[in-house]
């Protein structure tokens, strides 16, 4: 599937996703208003995959380290064996597109689901903020784990794992 540049249409769709109740625990929900500050900015992109089913936010481009994060990202579909090929071309594009140096991500450490997704894209653990991330749907703060890839880890990914 492809990535395309969201527009200011697609943010109703955005804000099903970010404001269903199995993911309030794990992603910001923002207005239209918020989000659509990502569609004008040079250090944000904000994306749709396929026919609206995913979407993802990277921030921090054009960061002299070339460290780019991966801020958001949500499925219409989760569970249903999308995931993988969702963050291969997320992944893809960050390094590809971006240019990206270093690719990096978190998640709730009560997110297992995520957690084992991203380490089987590639990503590695790189720490833990404790008690970190406050989350208004739990009433209470959770650990933020700290995930990364660098450029040659995504090369070696690549050369093991070509696109079909």
């Amino acid at each position: 599937m492809s990535l395309r540049p969201a527009t200011g249409a697609d943010l109703a769709f955005i804000r099903s996703l970010t404001g269903r109740p199995d993911y309030a625990p794990f992603l910001t929900d923002e207005d239209e208003e918020g989000l659509s500050v990502y569609l004008t900015t040079s250090a944000h992109r904000l994306l749709v995959w396929g026919d609206n089913q995913g979407f993802a936010l990277f921030a921090q481009i054009g960061e002299p380290s070339g460290a780019v994060e991966l801020r958001r990202l949500g499925l219409a579909d989760a569970g249903r064996g999308q995931g993988q090929p969702f963050l291969r071309d997320l992944i893809d594009y960050a390094f590809r597109d971006l240019r990206a140096q270093r690719l990096w991500l978190d998640a709730s450490s009560e997110n297992p689901r995520a957690m084992a997704s991203y380490v089987k894209a590639g990503f590695t653990l790189e720490g833990c903020q404790r008690q970190h991330w406050y989350r208004p749907a739990l009433g209470r703060s959770v650990d933020l784990m700290l995930y990364g890839m660098l450029r040659g880890e995504w090369q070696a990914l690549a050369a093991r794992n070509p696109a079909p």
